[in-house]
């Protein structure tokens, strides 16, 4: 696996190359993540970020959703759940989009220093701007600055 993964993190760090050519890109993923078992999270989550990645959020928000339900862990489980709330903010699901920002801010990795606490800040910062597309700035407001005030 760790091949695999290496080759995963290659392609998108070649992503830049694609920018005229997304089918390329999503084929290049699709044809990586065809290497692993139909039912694994792992490539339900990279096939939607690769939609996700080329601008095609209603494409992306089943298979995230997909990887979530088929048991996605750690740092990629907590991505999962901020680019599916992202891109249902995109395709004007905003609601279900807080919905499920707020249930994850609401969840305490194992350790301060677990890898899955480096996405607090991106949690906070997709949590706020789908709080003010919904109308409620004041909450928007509230998370951004409670975010702010742990950095100093």
């Amino acid at each position: 696996m760790d091949d695999w993964e290496r080759r995963v993190a290659d392609a998108w760090a070649s992503f830049g190359d694609y920018q005229d050519r997304a089918d390329e890109f999503r084929a290049l993923i699709e044809n990586l993540t065809a290497e692993l078992p139909e039912q694994n999270p792992v490539a339900a989550f990279e096939r939607a970020f690769a939609w996700d990645s080329t601008g095609h959020s209603d494409r992306a928000v089943p298979l995230y959703q997909r990887a979530l339900d088929l048991g996605l862990t750690g740092y990629r489980r907590r991505r999962a759940v901020i680019q599916l709330s992202s891109s249902l903010h995109n395709i004007g699901q905003v609601e279900m989009a807080v919905t499920l920002l707020a249930a994850e801010r609401a969840i305490d990795p194992a350790t301060p220093d677990d890898e899955t606490r480096t996405l607090d800040d991106a949690i906070n910062a997709t949590l706020a701007l789908c709080l003010s597309d919904s109308g409620r700035e004041r909450e928007a407001i509230s998370v951004a600055i409670d975010d702010l005030a742990h950095v100093v």
